[in-house]
């Protein structure tokens, strides 16, 4: 039999000559799935032998990898913000960058809740997570919440266009447990605001210009193009968005949106065309690259740990 050292070593030296970004991890990652174990397994025993069906099956997936096909889609699920969320073809893989977004969320409905004393009968938070996919962003801040005891004063709302990615995000809510706590909403961008408008909304909209996309990593290949391609210049939608924030959002509300490392111009300028008086701040990812844009009504500025 085969053991972990060897089948590493082959799979690796396979997934490298296909153009693998990351075979190592790939490799370990797609051996700890077929040897129903975890990763720090793997790399603990490298000379454990492993069973000729389990050696089969690592071989098959790592054809799969070799194709292209993301690590997170052969396993069913991708890490995120701490929780493990189960994916395949009918939505974006999260990636970590977004990790940053549900941050910022939560350390605003923290900060929120916190600030002042809450009335008994007062209406909790409205939060919405617009495009939510696999649910990544809302499920990862219910959970947090949740840890923190502070879910039950928060409205959580999450909405897409695609039912197929509202089925799989109401999966993942089950999962988590949380499924009572987050309403998914199958609409295009914002539901109409028919009660109160919103006091946070965030949003991972597709951010990628449209000429970039082809020329993306193969494994983006099988991921949805519409929750890639954000248009001409990658704010397409965003813009949209922004149209919609007057209305959506309440007077004292923030919106926190996600946007690529070299878009912190181009939306500072749309934020500009789309809403005159508006404020805006750019918020850096651990890496120190433009990540977030914080949005909000220049009239309430100077509200207790905002920016001003």
């Amino acid at each position: 039999m085969p053991t972990v050292r060897e089948l590493l070593d082959e799979g690796i030296s396979r997934l490298r000559a296909s153009g693998s970004e990351s075979p190592r991890l790939d490799a370990e990652l797609l051996l700890a799935r077929a040897i129903s174990a975890d990763r720090t397994a793997v790399l603990a025993h490298p000379d454990a032998p492993v069973g000729d069906g389990q050696a089969a099956s690592y071989a098959a997936d790592v054809r799969r990898r070799e194709d292209g096909e993301p690590v997170a889609y052969i396993r069913g699920f991708k890490e995120f913000y701490g929780i493990a969320l189960g994916v395949d073809r009918r939505v974006l893989i999260p990636r970590p960058e977004t990790e940053r977004l549900v941050e910022l969320a939560e350390d605003e409905v923290a900060d929120r809740l916190t600030s002042a004393p809450r009335s008994p009968g007062g209406h909790p938070l409205r939060v919405v997570d617009v495009g939510t996919g696999s649910g990544a962003v809302a499920i990862a801040l219910a959970v947090a919440l949740r840890r923190r005891r502070m879910l039950e004063h928060v409205e959580l709302i999450a909405t897409d266009d695609s039912d197929d990615a509202i089925a799989v995000a109401q999966v993942n809510a089950v999962g988590h447990g949380v499924a009572d706590r987050v309403r998914f909403v199958s609409t295009d961008l914002l539901t109409p605001v028919v009660e109160r408008p919103y006091d946070l909304v965030a949003a991972n909209l597709p951010y990628i210009p449209s000429a970039d996309v082809e020329g993306l990593p193969i494994a983006a290949s099988f991921e949805p193009r519409a929750a890639l391609d954000g248009g001409p210049d990658g704010l397409a939608l965003i813009r949209r968005l922004l149209a919609r924030l007057p209305e959506a959002l309440a007077d004292s509300g923030v919106a926190l949106l996600e946007i690529g490392s070299e878009q912190a111009a181009a939306i500072e300028a749309a934020v500009g065309a789309s809403l005159p008086g508006w404020s805006i701040a750019i918020e850096a990812d651990l890496s120190g690259r433009p990540r977030v844009a914080r949005i909000w009504r220049a009239a309430v500025a100077d509200r207790p740990g905002r920016p001003a």
